[in-house]
């Protein structure tokens, strides 16, 4: 599977094509409820046509909003997956500007305003991570905490005491599970032991 990105932050572009103007909001999202609140956030109401589309994982969903079956949504869908982005929602705001565009001219001008848009953002690698959960004694728990923290991509909850030490919460990327579990064991000499999930 190639690598997948996300963006950094929102961003838009303008398009003017045959007076009609088209103009696209793009952002990060992390879930369906923020790619809905997204949308409803940059529709233009005084616009013809908000249309949009989001990708979160395998879900995703489009709109046309009155456009021509298959001439906005669906190509705004393509420029996100074209360009390897995930947890990305577009909307492209057209204002009509009295020439029609036809569906080949839709699609183009639908579609190339959300790659525009998408082209010129900023983007960072999208991590897979897990959820773990570690065990130590109160000797060990700044050491942990330490290491863990140094770990490149590793997000530290707050730590729950109990009589013998704490339990760390940790989310840290799947693909650093293994070293990671290594690298505990090897500084506490096994005491620590790490429980994974999701």
């Amino acid at each position: 599977m190639s690598k997948l990105f996300t963006l950094t932050d929102t961003v838009s572009a303008r398009l003017e094509v045959k007076k009609s103007r088209f103009v696209a909001v793009a952002g990060p999202v992390a879930d369906e409820a923020e790619a809905r609140a997204f949308i409803d956030t940059h529709a233009e109401r005084t616009a013809n046509h908000n249309c949009w589309a989001w990708r979160v994982g395998q879900n995703y969903r489009f709109s046309d909003d009155g456009e021509p079956g298959g001439t906005a949504g669906k190509p705004i869908l393509q420029a996100i997956d074209g360009q390897s982005l995930d947890n990305v929602a577009v909307v492209v705001t057209r204002w009509f500007g009295g020439v029609l565009l036809g569906s080949g001219g839709l699609i183009r001008a639908y579609g190339g305003t959300a790659a525009s848009c998408l082209h010129e953002a900023a983007r960072k690698p999208l991590v897979e991570t897990l959820s773990a959960t570690v065990a130590c004694g109160f000797g060990d728990l700044s050491l942990v905490q330490s290491r863990l923290e140094a770990v490149p991509d590793v997000k530290l909850h707050t730590p729950r005491f109990n009589e013998s030490g704490a339990e760390l919460c940790f989310d840290a990327p799947k693909d650093a599970a293994f070293d990671i579990e290594r690298l505990l064991a090897d500084l506490t000499a096994g005491r620590a032991r790490v429980q994974w999930s999701g």
